[in-house]
């Protein structure tokens, strides 16, 4: 089994835990980026000593233990992630159609509709926090699909 299959394999079944329990998961995904924040704070602060390094890596270790410890928080953020995301296409979109890029007009329109669906998924998420997670769930099935297939 080729190493495309394997994390297709894998992929898949994390999509369907994501799935199946969404709180688990979400729950799971807030600690693990939370620890990783933490971590990544310290060995930023560890670094250098400049004044930069110190700053962000407290704001990193600040944010972390929110994660940590704020389950919440991450759902939160998952919503405005999709409205960021959403707003940075459809002006790609936009810009796409009003200059000579080498962007089509086609590809250009379905960049906006696509931002616009983005956007939506992100008032989905911000209502329902456990939207996320089966969204998650659901995109790491078809990349799980996509990899075994390759």
């Amino acid at each position: 089994m080729e190493s495309n299959q394997i994390s297709g394999i894998l992929s898949i079944i994390l999509g369907l835990i994501f799935i199946i329990c969404p709180i688990f998961s979400t729950a799971f995904l807030s600690i693990l980026i939370g620890l990783s924040l933490v971590f990544f704070g310290i060995a930023l602060i560890l670094s250098g000593f400049s004044a930069v390094n110190i700053i962000v890596g407290i704001l990193a270790i600040i944010v972390g233990l929110v994660f940590v410890f704020n389950i919440t928080a991450l759902s939160f953020i998952f919503g405005l992630q999709f409205y960021i995301i959403g707003i940075l296409m459809i002006l790609a979109g936009i810009v796409g159609l009003i200059s000579d890029t080498q962007i089509g007009k086609l590809a250009s329109v379905l960049i906006i509709v696509l931002g616009i669906i983005s956007f939506a998924l992100g008032g989905f998420s911000i209502d329902q926090p456990l939207f996320a997670a089966i969204l998650i769930g659901v995109a790491l099935i078809i990349q799980g699909v996509r990899l075994y297939l390759e």
